[in-house]
C-alpha cells in the first residue's frame, strides 16, 4: 500500500525530510508495525524512530497509537511529545 509520510521537529532534522511517499508491504498494517519497517531501514531511521525514542503519532491528522490500522493512501505523521515554543 501507498501512504504519505510526515516527520517533524528532531524526527525531520535527523532524517533531513519533511515528508515522502512511501510503500508499505503486505502484512505490515498498523502504526506500530510502519514504524518498525521504517527502523529497520537501519541508520538514521532506526536513531530517529528507534523504540527508545518517546515520538507521537497522528494518522490522517488525529492523534493515534501503535495499534491504529493504516489504509492505503492514508497520511502518518511522526513527531516528539513537545513540538513548537
Amino acid at each position: 500500500m501507498n501512504i504519505k509520510l510526515r516527520y517533524f521537529a528532531s524526527v525531520r532534522e535527523t532524517l533531513n525530510i519533511s515528508h515522502e511517499m512511501a510503500t508499505i508491504p503486505a502484512g505490515v498494517t498498523t502504526v506500530g508495525a510502519i514504524r518498525a519497517h521504517l527502523v529497520a531501514r537501519g541508520g538514521i531511521w532506526a536513531e530517529a524512530l528507534g523504540v527508545n525514542k518517546p515520538l507521537r503519532t497522528a494518522y490522517n491528522q488525529a492523534m493515534c497509537g501503535p495499534d491504529q490500522v493504516v489504509e492505503a493512501g492514508a497520511e502518518l505523521a511522526f513527531f516528539p511529545p513537545v513540538t513548537g515554543g
